[in-house]
């Protein structure tokens, strides 16, 4: 029995492009032409999901995927530093940062800690582990990095040693008892001519 989890990251916003911390804005222009690019691409899947997020929706669509919403991969909750830069808070919340990039288990900023996405991750992949076929989810960054670390039984500590592009694709296989990882950080075919980014 095959089972096989394919893992792509929504595109970027203007917002993350800048470095804040994502709310639900659309995708930027240059996302869209990478991800029409990516269209067709993909080989068949059984199942076809999508966080709910705008940006991740936006994404599926444009790839050309017909995708149902799974709550599992949405992305973490940034609470109060939603829509803000990095800069900005660090600067307002020097303390809370620290806390926050020190200690998965935190969230000073009122949403979810890096724990509770793991879990979400660890959740949506042990209910698959035994489902055979292919299974295409969008979703973001901080899901794909906890389902990685899920998967090597690495500590979540090592997530800000994982750095997953905009449009990348992580692929993970399963032979219904555990889960290895195939691939990773194939990302999308950059627009032939750069005034279309």
């Amino acid at each position: 029995m095959l089972v096989r989890l394919t893992m792509i990251c929504a595109g970027a916003t203007a917002a993350t492009r800048k470095g804040s911390f994502p709310a639900d804005e659309p995708l930027e222009p240059r996302s869209l032409t990478s991800a029409r690019a990516m269209r067709g691409t993909l080989r068949r899947a059984d199942h076809v999901w999508t966080a709910p997020a705008l940006r991740a929706r936006q994404t599926a669509e444009t790839l050309g995927l017909e995708a149902s919403v799974e709550p599992l991969l949405a992305d973490q909750d940034y609470g109060r530093w939603s829509g803000r830069s990095f800069e900005e808070v660090q600067a307002q919340q020097p303390n809370e940062i620290v806390a926050w990039l020190s200690n998965p288990n935190t969230a000073p900023h009122g949403g979810e800690s890096l724990a509770d996405v793991a879990g979400r991750a660890s959740k949506l992949m042990d209910g698959l582990i035994a489902e055979a076929g292919h299974t295409i989810a969008v979703t973001h960054a901080s899901v794909i990095r906890t389902a990685i670390l899920h998967v090597l039984g690495a500590p979540l500590a090592a997530s800000a040693k994982i750095d997953i592009e905009p449009l990348s694709i992580t692929d993970f296989r399963s032979d219904g008892r555990r889960w290895v990882l195939r691939a990773c950080g194939m990302t999308a075919p950059k627009p032939a001519n750069p005034r279309q980014a």
